[in-house]
């Protein structure tokens, strides 16, 4: 995001972004054809100047007068999605109490700018535009109210509504009178099917306006955002100054048709394909588990001179589980290099390299191999405790671990308790690609030692995969995540076990809300004790041998601080006091599946 205005939240232009984006798609795909949505325009492809636009207009005054493909804009003055799902399936709780037309809305001001009621008829817009930019001049010169002081208005419209009586009386009351008025032309190439060059000559009105008195002009791309964000800030910084009014010109794709009932036809496959090139909310590029280690590594290593990657096979070979393939060659076989065949005396020098300053980031290939070095670990844990803090060594010990698509004694292990009861010791286990990158960031920049333990079933899981979060993103441990609320069962689950709660819990007619804990030590006690609060019920999931495993920690904490909101027992489902079998069917009696969680599920909200 270095490219583009700082000006901008971007982080808020890029959620607001795919919200909208995703509203659209589920109106077209289910929403309308089950009935439930009548009247649906997208604003699929117009996206980024609405949403840039919405988060200049701050001034008390600021108001702006939409059409039907606004709906981007909306959500950055600040209706809610619940609002516009509302008001498109004629809802009570929508901006018109069901009255009109969905995607015709009105808003007072929510700290950014007042939408004024808008309307069906293409081009009524721009007039009452007009109007209130002349009445941020009246109480300001006439009134003297300073509040009123540099406020503007927008008017949103398409390149087809520009031939309307509506736009040229605008533009005339505007540039006559010099009003802080600022038209918003999204020009996409199409009235319904009619192309530009119909509706305006040269297909152009920006470049037609050239020549008008008292008319700043602005013309480019709608869907680059450097671009987009350079002219959308000139042009409200521009209106601010009192010099008259102004037109920006937006060229953006139409991704869907007009409405919902416009199949586009009328377009080539050529021209639909040259549109979606231009589509400035692309899908994120969805990464796995492996990549997003990989990546992150790759960052921390470019960024941190002092981190060092190593371990059995993670040089030439790229590790076992390819997680560090590539690394060798861009960092040097100084900073990632293979090591003997000794876990002892892998995480014993990740120890003494720490000691002297530098960022360890050892790998030990299965769970079940870190075993011998369990004296090093304990070491290391309680070092800052036994030298009374003159020592410590953060190192980060990665750990991949747990079935896959077979099991087996040795590779298959988690034990993930093992390392909850070593002393000063954080232990993450990411359930996705973007949990994996922000706890392994926060894990290498930290001050204390971390198991990361990657789970094998997760590597190169479809569930498991998330758009890359960036180079900046961190994740703070003993912070769960509510991957689905409700309010019927809380369900406390972590690693691989997650994916199987979220599909258990879609066969079952229940509010389950399912907690991902992502770190055990610590762990977000109070996420769990809240979501108990509100459900009276707890069923904590997970691999480990359910016998003393960290589910018991969980139940213990529950029915000790949350025994007033329970309204069952506490429930725990683990694996049973055996070794992860070699044979898939005799895994399956191992590993919590699918069918035995939804069992329990059901049991528990039956009590």
């Amino acid at each position: 995001m270095t490219t583009v205005h700082p000006a901008f939240d971007w982080h808020e232009v890029a959620r607001k972004a795919l919200a909208s984006r995703m509203m659209d798609e589920m109106e077209e795909n289910e929403l309308v054809p089950q009935g439930k949505v009548n009247y649906q325009f997208s604003a699929r492809g117009h996206e980024l100047g609405q949403l840039l636009l919405s988060q200049l207009l701050t001034h008390p005054h600021d108001a702006a007068s939409v059409y039907y493909r606004s709906r981007p804009f909306t959500f950055g003055s600040g209706l809610t999605l619940e609002e516009a799902f509302a008001s498109d399936m004629a809802r009570p709780s929508g901006t018109s109490g069901g009255r009109d037309v969905g995607v015709v809305c009105n808003m007072p001001r929510r700290g950014r700018a007042l939408i004024l009621p808008g309307a069906g008829d293409v081009g009524s817009q721009f007039t009452p535009a007009a109007g209130w930019a002349q009445a941020i001049v009246y109480h300001t010169r006439e009134l003297g109210e300073t509040d009123w002081a540099d406020s503007i208005a927008v008017v949103f419209g398409g390149d087809g509504a520009v031939a309307t009586n509506g736009f040229w009386s605008a533009l005339t009351i505007a540039t006559t009178q010099q009003l802080p008025l600022l038209f918003v032309v999204e020009d996409n190439g199409y009235a319904i099917s009619v192309e530009s060059p119909q509706q305006t000559p040269g297909g152009n009105i920006a470049a037609n306006l050239a020549s008008f008195h008292s008319l700043r002009i602005w013309d480019g791309s709608g869907t680059r955002p450097a671009e987009t964000a350079e002219l959308v800030y000139e042009a409200v910084r521009y209106m601010r100054s009192g010099q008259g009014a102004g037109l920006l010109r937006l060229t953006v794709p139409r991704l869907s048709g007009h409405s919902s009932v416009d199949n586009q036809a009328y377009k080539s496959a050529e021209v639909i394909a040259e549109e979606w090139q231009r589509d400035p909310t692309p899908e994120p590029t969805r990464i796995n588990f492996i990549e997003a280690i990989r990546r992150t590594l790759d960052c921390e290593l470019s960024l941190n001179p002092r981190c060092v990657v190593f371990g059995e096979d993670v040089g030439k070979k790229g590790g076992v589980h390819a997680a560090t393939l590539g690394l060798q060659t861009k960092h040097g076989a100084r900073r990632v290099f293979d090591t003997s065949l000794s876990e002892e005396g892998i995480v014993g020098r990740a120890v003494g390299m720490a000691y002297a300053g530098l960022m360890p980031v050892p790998e030990i290939q299965f769970r079940k191999y870190a075993d011998p070095a369990t004296e090093q670990i304990n070491n290391c844990g309680t070092v800052r405790w036994r030298t009374n803090n003159r020592f410590a060594a953060p190192i980060v010990i990665r750990i991949p671990g747990g079935y896959r698509k077979i099991g087996d004694p040795w590779h298959s292990v988690t034990s993930e308790i093992t390392f909850a009861h070593q002393p000063g010791w954080r232990f993450a286990c990411p359930s996705n690609a973007e949990d994996a990158v922000g706890l392994l960031r926060t894990a290498l920049r930290g001050n204390d030692p971390v198991i990361f333990f990657e789970h094998r079933a997760m590597l190169d899981s479809p569930w498991a995969r998330r758009p890359y979060p960036g180079d900046d993103y961190l994740l703070p441990f003993g912070r769960a995540k509510i991957i689905q609320p409700g309010d019927d069962l809380t369900v406390v689950t972590w690693g691989a076990m997650v994916e199987r709660c979220e599909l258990a819990a879609r066969e079952l007619n229940a509010s389950i809300e399912i907690i991902d804990l992502r770190t055990l030590s610590p762990w977000d006690t109070a996420a769990v004790l809240e979501s108990v609060r509100k459900t009276g019920k707890c069923l904590v999931v997970h691999e480990d041998i359910l016998f003393g495993g960290f589910g018991a920690e969980i139940a213990a904490v529950v029915a000790s601080e949350g025994f007033t909101y329970l309204d069952g027992p506490v429930e725990r489902l683990g694996a049973p006091s055996a070794p992860v079998p070699f044979s898939t069917s005799l895994m399956e009696g191992i590993v919590p599946t699918v069918a035995l969680i939804r069992e329990k599920m059901e049991s528990l909200l039956e009590y």
